[in-house]
C-alpha cells in the first residue's frame, strides 16, 4: 500500500438550492465517507464506512468495544495508512492479546456479508454485556445541560448537517469530549478511543449520543463503562433490556427539558 496524504474531513460541493420557489446555485459543505480497514497482526478484522479523522481514536475505540482489546495497552503499534481505495488502520496486539487473536482468527470459518461478521452463532450475536459500576448520582438538570452541551459541541454537523456525535460528560464538566462522523457506531467508537487515550474515568461520567439506541450502542457503552447513556432518539426494546442488563440507567428522546427514562432510575433525582 503506498501511501496518500489522509482526505478532509469535509467537501465543497456544488448543487441548486429552492427556497421559496427561488433557486439559486450554492456550495455545500458534505462530510466525506472512506472505506475504514481495521487490520490486526496483518488481517483484516471490518472494513467500516466513516468520517476521515480521528482515525487513531476510531482504531482504539473500536477495538475496546469490540471485545478485540482489554485496554490501550495492548496495542502496542497503531499507523495509518491511505491508499486509493480508502484507509487502513494497522494494529499490532501485544503478548498474549497477540495469540488470543490469532486463534480467534483460526476459528472463522470464512467471511460473511453482514454487520455482525466473525460470530459462530446466533447467541453470540447478543454476547453477554459488562455490567457497569454504580457510578454517581445525577439531577434532572444535568440531562437537559449535557444535551445541550453536546449540541454546541458538534461543529462538523454544523457544518454538513449529515453526522452523528458522540460525547462524554463528567461531573459539572460539560462535555469535555465529543467525537463526530458519518456513522453513529462509528462516533461512539471514536469517543471510546479518545476516552481510553485521555485516562478519563468513564465510570463517572455519562455519554450522550445523537442517535437512536440499539443494542450495539448499549453494549458499546458497557464496554467503555458508562453507566448513564442519553439518546436523542427512542431506543429499541432489546436495547432497554440490555441496558437493564448492564445496570446502565437508559434516557431516549431526551430534547434538553423533556426525556424518557427506562432503566436503573435510581442514578437520576427527578426533583
Amino acid at each position: 500500500m503506498q501511501p496518500f496524504d489522509i482526505p478532509a474531513a469535509t467537501v465543497n460541493a456544488p448543487c441548486v438550492e429552492y427556497r421559496a420557489s427561488v433557486s439559486n446555485t450554492c456550495l455545500r459543505t458534505l462530510p466525506e465517507e472512506i472505506p475504514v480497514a481495521f487490520v490486526y497482526d496483518g488481517s483484516t478484522e471490518a472494513v467500516m464506512m466513516a468520517t476521515p479523522d480521528d482515525l487513531e481514536d476510531f482504531a482504539l475505540g473500536f477495538s475496546l468495544t469490540e471485545g478485540l482489546i482489554e485496554n490501550a495497552s495492548e496495542v502496542r503499534e497503531l499507523t495509518v495508512l491511505h491508499s486509493e481505495s480508502g484507509i487502513e488502520l494497522r494494529m499490532w496486539l501485544a503478548g498474549a492479546r497477540a495469540m488470543a487473536y490469532r486463534t480467534r482468527r483460526r476459528r472463522l470459518t470464512g467471511p460473511t456479508g453482514c454487520g455482525l461478521c466473525g460470530i459462530e452463532s446466533l447467541a453470540e450475536a447478543i454476547r453477554p454485556t459488562r455490567v457497569v459500576g454504580v457510578g454517581r448520582h445525577w439531577k434532572a438538570a444535568d440531562v437537559a445541560v449535557a444535551v445541550a452541551a453536546l449540541g454546541e459541541r458538534q461543529a462538523l454537523h454544523r457544518e454538513t448537517h449529515a453526522t452523528h456525535a458522540a460525547g462524554f460528560v463528567g461531573h459539572g464538566n460539560g462535555v469535555p469530549i465529543v467525537r463526530e462522523d458519518v456513522g453513529r457506531h462509528n462516533a461512539l467508537d471514536k469517543l471510546a478511543g479518545a476516552i481510553a487515550r485521555s485516562g478519563v474515568d468513564a465510570s463517572q461520567g455519562a455519554l450522550v449520543i445523537t442517535s437512536r439506541v440499539s443494542v450495539e450502542m448499549v453494549q458499546k457503552a458497557a464496554a467503555i463503562g458508562a453507566p448513564l447513556l442519553i439518546a436523542v432518539s427512542a431506543p429499541t426494546a432489546l436495547a432497554v433490556r440490555t441496558a437493564e442488563a448492564a445496570n446502565i440507567t437508559l434516557i431516549g428522546v431526551a430534547r434538553q427539558f423533556d426525556w424518557e427514562m427506562y432503566t436503573h432510575g435510581r442514578r437520576v433525582h427527578l426533583k
